[in-house]
């Protein structure tokens, strides 16, 4: 017979179970602006004024109809140092279907031609009804649509639902992705 000794185990569970929420990341305070640097880290788990869903409370949503769901994952730009002649492929998005992918609009900052574009786009997809339930997402851990869903908010849109787990969570629930085309960018 083999002695096992779980006092180290046990040690470890204890200090992970007794660790502060902010080690895991589940304890980010929500800043007053908007997050400029460091996108992909752990977000808050609020955004004031927003109504912030799971996965299962996003996938109801989008069965139920009726909401705009907005995608707003960068997408990534042809890098500069490319030869001539270099063929270049994008990485295809796959977004919930139905969405409007609004890339690169949940930076911090945004020039106003991307502000403007969020704008139009916003209100067009929503038919100028700022009640209209609009789902805003990226993947897990991105702060693009809390930044996104924050400026949307402030737009005066009164039905914003942040899903902070985005196609990451989405995928892993085993619900349908679909291949995404951005809305036609102004340029900058």
């Amino acid at each position: 017979m083999i002695a096992i000794n779980f006092r180290p185990v046990m040690l470890v569970l204890t200090m992970l179970a007794l660790a502060p929420a902010s080690v895991f990341g589940d304890d980010v305070p929500e800043p007053e602006g908007f997050r400029t640097e460091n996108y992909r880290a752990p977000t808050p788990a609020t955004l004031r004024g927003a109504r912030v869903v799971t996965t299962a409370e996003a996938q109801e949503i989008w069965q139920r109809g009726g909401a705009v769901f907005v995608d707003v994952l960068p997408r990534p730009p042809r890098p500069a140092n490319l030869p001539a002649g270099t063929i270049w492929r994008e990485t295809p998005r796959l977004s919930i279907p139905g969405s409007v992918w609004l890339p690169d609009t949940g930076y911090g900052s945004l020039a106003p031609a991307m502000e403007n574009y969020l704008r139009t786009n916003v209100a067009h997809a929503s038919g100028n009804d700022r009640a209209r339930p609009l789902v805003v997402y990226c993947v897990r851990s991105c702060w693009m649509s809390w930044n996104a869903a924050k400026r949307i908010l402030a737009m005066g849109y009164t039905q914003v639902v942040w899903y902070p787990d985005g196609t990451d969570g989405w995928s892993e629930a085993n619900l349908p992705l679909q291949l995404s085309t951005p809305e036609p960018r102004p340029e900058q």
